[in-house]
């Protein structure tokens, strides 16, 4: 490990000052911000250094054999660029930025150091981790529990949707990890007797542009004033925002930025992007024929509002396609249940708004298809971030209509690439316009009849709109 970090100190200074070992820091405070953050970054070298420099195995970065042992079991045979780059520096206890493309194994990244600092001292409400939404909260607690499964971790995941006693009665069990959306923490916070984080030693905020550009921002500043000053503070996201950086500004101190990324919209090399230009009347028609061409691969089919995510799927289940719709005015249970299926690959298609773009790891998904393009670069990456995800290859489609082409310039200038012509032929894809139509009407019956559910359901008793209203209440958590 010695030898590793003479390795690190070395480079930094050959690359002037990039700070990575043990040296005093506190020497500079007083230079300008943006000297400071340059002196502060440790950036990813080219292609041919880092494949030099970067240690093959968790045990060179100094992870301790009962946390390798669990690794090799979830078959993370090496460490990833930002694991490699971030792991070190947390172990020197200093606070973190970390930027990197999603699908790079952030949450490895910071969960390592934090259960290897659990084994050194042993306490609960050790660790807490912010995530913006339900989905990704539950995923980044299979992980810990998973990689802390050989050292008797305890992890609570504290999410909105779900019934507040359990999680009550599981914060009184005193979790070492606890791992929450902002709102239903804040809510615990306040409410839940004999809970309290002023024993927390580790923060981290992931997905950390997402969690402020999803309004969480007074619920962050509310649980920054819960947690104790002293303590170690991670920042994980794929993109750096102004609001990220005063939110760093505010909640760390003195950190390390760790980037791998050299474009601040960076998508990985094994992932094919493609887009179609086709009339907007004509974008049932021409997903149905791409659900053709990639017939028998998983997808995931991206829309912009609820209402064309459940009619989406309805239209192509009517097609026989296994499609399941997935978006944030589904219950809690539903929606695991919709990832649950798609996982387990019993639904090959999920039909999904941007609660799925963020930070879900389905291993297999094959396609990502945005029926509706997003109306930011930053949500484009990470949409197409859930294919091609730890080394993998995956396809990415585009449907640009005459309507889309002001946001589609402005996705492909922020990536800095031009996108390919996904091939289609005309005849082939109108073939298929007959059978499209007649499953649009059955979608536009279902729906009518969905909406007409919905509006007696709300004619029902008070004690039936109270409960609603009470479901209701998290439904900006994811």
């Amino acid at each position: 490990m010695s030898d590793l970090k003479r390795r690190k100190i070395a480079h930094g200074a050959r690359v002037g000052g990039g700070r990575v070992g043990k040296q005093p820091v506190e020497d500079d405070v007083s230079s300008s911000a943006s000297s400071d953050a340059e002196s502060e970054t440790v950036d990813a070298p080219s292609n041919e250094e880092a494949t030099e420099e970067l240690p093959k195995t968790f045990k060179e970065l100094g992870i301790v054999d009962a946390l390798c042992e669990a690794c090799e079991a979830l078959n993370y045979k090496h460490p990833t660029p930002i694991q490699a780059k971030s792991i070190p520096i947390a172990l020197q206890d200093r606070d973190i930025i970390g930027l990197a493309e999603t699908g790079s194994g952030k949450t490895a990244a910071f969960a390592l150091p934090i259960l290897q600092a659990l084994l050194d001292k042993p306490q609960p409400l050790f660790g807490l981790v912010l995530a913006p939404t339900r989905e990704l909260a539950t995923q980044i607690g299979q992980s810990f529990e998973a990689l802390g499964s050989l050292i008797s971790l305890r992890c609570a995941v504290i999410v909105g949707g779900l019934d507040m006693v359990p999680q009550s009665i599981a914060l009184s069990k005193k979790p070492h990890v606890i791992v929450a959306t902002p709102g239903r923490l804040v809510d615990h916070l306040e409410k839940t007797k004999g809970f309290s984080l002023r024993t927390l030693k580790y923060l981290v905020m992931d997905e950390a542009d997402r969690l402020l550009d999803m309004d969480f921002g007074p619920s962050i500043d509310k649980i920054l004033k819960f947690v104790p000053r002293e303590r170690r503070t991670f920042l994980f996201s794929a993109t750096m925002s102004s609001k990220v950086e005063s939110l760093q500004r505010a909640s760390l101190r003195d950190p390390a930025r760790v980037s791998i990324s050299s474009n601040k919209y960076q998508t990985v090399s094994t992932l094919l992007q493609h887009y179609v230009f086709i009339p907007h009347m004509r974008k049932d028609t021409y997903l149905v024929y791409l659900m053709n061409e990639f017939a028998g691969k998983s997808a995931i089919v991206f829309t912009r509002t609820v209402w064309e995510t459940q009619r989406i799927a309805i239209l192509l289940r009517t097609l026989g396609f296994g499609a399941i719709p997935l978006h944030g005015q589904l219950s809690q249970s539903a929606r695991l249940g919709a990832l649950n299926k798609f996982r387990a690959g019993t639904r090959s298609i999920l039909v999904a708004t941007d609660v799925a773009a963020r930070g879900l790891d389905i291993p297999s998904v094959d396609v990502v298809m945005n029926l509706d393009l997003p109306q930011d670069s930053k949500t484009y990456v990470h949409r197409v971030g859930r294919t091609a995800r730890a080394g993998k290859s995956g396809v990415a489609v585009s449907i640009v209509t005459q309507y889309d082409l002001e946001i589609y310039q402005r996705i492909e200038a922020a990536l800095g690439q031009k996108l390919s012509e996904y091939p289609s032929v005309k005849e082939e894809v109108m073939a298929f316009q007959p059978r499209v139509e007649e499953a649009q009407r059955h979608a536009r019956t279902e729906m009518r009849e969905i909406s007409e559910r919905a509006v007696k359901k709300k004619g029902g008793t008070m004690r039936a709109q109270r409960r609603g209203r009470r479901d209701n209440m998290d439904a900006e958590e994811g």
